[in-house]
């Protein structure tokens, strides 16, 4: 059983667990604000907002509804659309949306209202990128969203508390009233939910075909999109010891940090993995999905890979009570296949203490948010008295798996740093890639594309003036 808030009422569900919060808000509670527009997380119609204790507040989050399954709810207030307003007055973010005519046919509207909700919550006063990025996994189709970022000016600039402010503590203490739950079952289905990493671990070896459930932005595509029954799944977003970042001797990142956590915690110090991490799918998404659920899923096109290959991460895996380091560059061995043992799981990344300075990654895609790499370049190259002394490059959306560029690599290595050693690395790339052609690009213009983000990469490092770094919307 789950028990959570929805707004401000106690809810002790038995559901099944391959239920995505969607379907149970609109066929459960007919709360249909929320819509339904894609069930991938593409368009950010269904979102809704979780607030949980972080400290002595509420952390708010927008998240994609129909990519959440209700285990996810558990300890945590659930927020739609149809709670926030308040003694028949609209909330502020309503208000806001009305006065700036930010709505027409309005399907989409009730996903913008709650993602302003959530912009508003978390930041102190209007900045024009912050409210880009909270707004870019909404999409639009007829308003334009000019009036919706006016929308947002508004109801950050003239932000006043509301009634959720003035149940805070309230709330704070009814959550933390919630006791653990071990177990969510339904309808001959289950998911398990340890409260520590050992008891993770033991789950995992007694149960090695279950699937673990972290961000579930990628396998809740597997309920939604083609239909199947995960019939046993052991959630591990609860687990704090898989949250922490640590620093020391190495930068041991905990395979449950969310993108949203890591932007956090390092995209300021580092401005190139930052900038990244922006282009990382949407707000929503990042609030969901960790690095380690991007890495395990081992999609040739996800873009923790490259940063991480290029990087020389190391993986601690775990199997039971027994731990491996495994370099990344060893764990995909094909199209979706990892090094992964039954019953073993990434439990931390390990990288370099420092990001070097010299380090850049670009990611090239149709859109420049909320959409999939065509490809993904990364680059770390140790340059010492004009000679190249140490050289990693790696690519996603160029083979089966992320990897790396190793006869581009040894091309460079020990060169001279300049155009002509560049060229024929550019030309080395063929040996290292046949990159398919599909919707998102050809083959030849993948193969362009990676050469180009070299040469890039060597403009960027010689005359870093004429190179326009779009990190903004500026």
């Amino acid at each position: 059983m789950i028990q959570f808030l929805l707004n401000d009422t106690l809810k002790s569900e038995r559901l099944d667990p391959n239920t995505t919060v969607l379907q149970y808000l609109r066929r459960h509670l007919r709360r249909c604000g929320s819509k339904e527009g894609c069930a991938s997380g593409d368009c950010g119609a269904c979102t809704v907002v979780l607030a949980e204790a972080d400290g002595e507040r509420l952390r708010y989050r927008s998240v994609n509804a129909c990519l959440t399954f209700v285990s996810a709810l558990h300890g945590k207030q659930l927020l739609t659309v149809e709670d926030l307003r308040h003694q028949g007055r609209l909330h502020a973010v309503q208000q806001a949306m009305v006065d700036c005519h930010g709505s027409q046919c309005g399907f989409c509207t009730p996903g913008f209202v709650m993602s302003l909700f959530c912009l508003q919550k978390n930041s102190d006063g209007y900045q024009r990128e912050q409210a880009l990025q909270a707004l870019a996994g909404n999409l639009c189709r007829c308003t334009g969203y000019r009036p919706i970022v006016a929308a947002a000016q508004q109801a950050c600039t003239a932000k006043t508390p509301d009634q959720f402010d003035a149940r805070q503590a309230e709330t704070l203490a009814r959550l933390r009233q919630i006791p653990a739950a071990d177990e969510s079952t339904g309808d001959g289905k289950r998911c398990l939910m340890p409260q520590t990493l050992d008891q993770l671990a033991q789950w995992y070896v007694q149960h090695p075909q279950a699937k673990l459930l972290a961000g579930g932005t990628d396998l809740a595509l597997e309920v939604t999109q083609r239909h199947q029954d995960l019939p046993l799944t052991i959630a591990i977003g609860q687990l704090a010891e898989l949250r922490q970042i640590e620093r020391g001797a190495q930068l041991r990142i905990g395979a449950g940090v969310t993108l949203s956590e890591l932007y956090r915690a390092l995209g300021q110090e580092h401005p190139a993995l930052g900038a990244l991490l922006q282009r990382f799918a949407s707000q929503q998404i990042r609030n969901q999905g960790t690095l380690g659920g991007n890495i395990a899923n081992a999609s040739p096109i996800g873009d923790g890979a490259p940063l991480l290959l290029a990087l020389d991460a190391v993986l601690t895996l775990r199997c039971g009570a027994q731990r491996r380091e495994l370099p990344l560059d060893a764990f995909f061995l094909a199209y979706r296949q990892t090094a992964l043992q039954p019953g073993e799981f990434i439990e931390s990344i390990q990288l370099p203490a420092s990001i070097p300075a010299d380090f850049r990654i670009w990611k090239v895609s149709k859109r420049l948010e909320d959409d999939i790499s065509a490809v993904c370049g990364a680059f770390n190259l140790q340059i010492e008295d004009g000679r190249v002394r140490s050289t990693r490059i790696a690519f996603g959306g160029m083979a089966a798996t992320a990897k790396r560029a190793v006869a581009c690599e040894q091309a460079l290595l020990g060169a001279r740093w300049e155009h002509a050693s560049v060229e024929r690395a550019a030309q080395a790339l063929t040996q290292d890639f046949t990159p398919l052609s599909d919707f998102r690009a050809s083959g030849a213009y993948r193969m362009l594309v990676a050469q180009n983000l070299l040469r890039r990469y060597f403009i960027a490092l010689s005359a870093p003036a004429t190179v326009i770094e779009v990190t903004s919307h500026e």
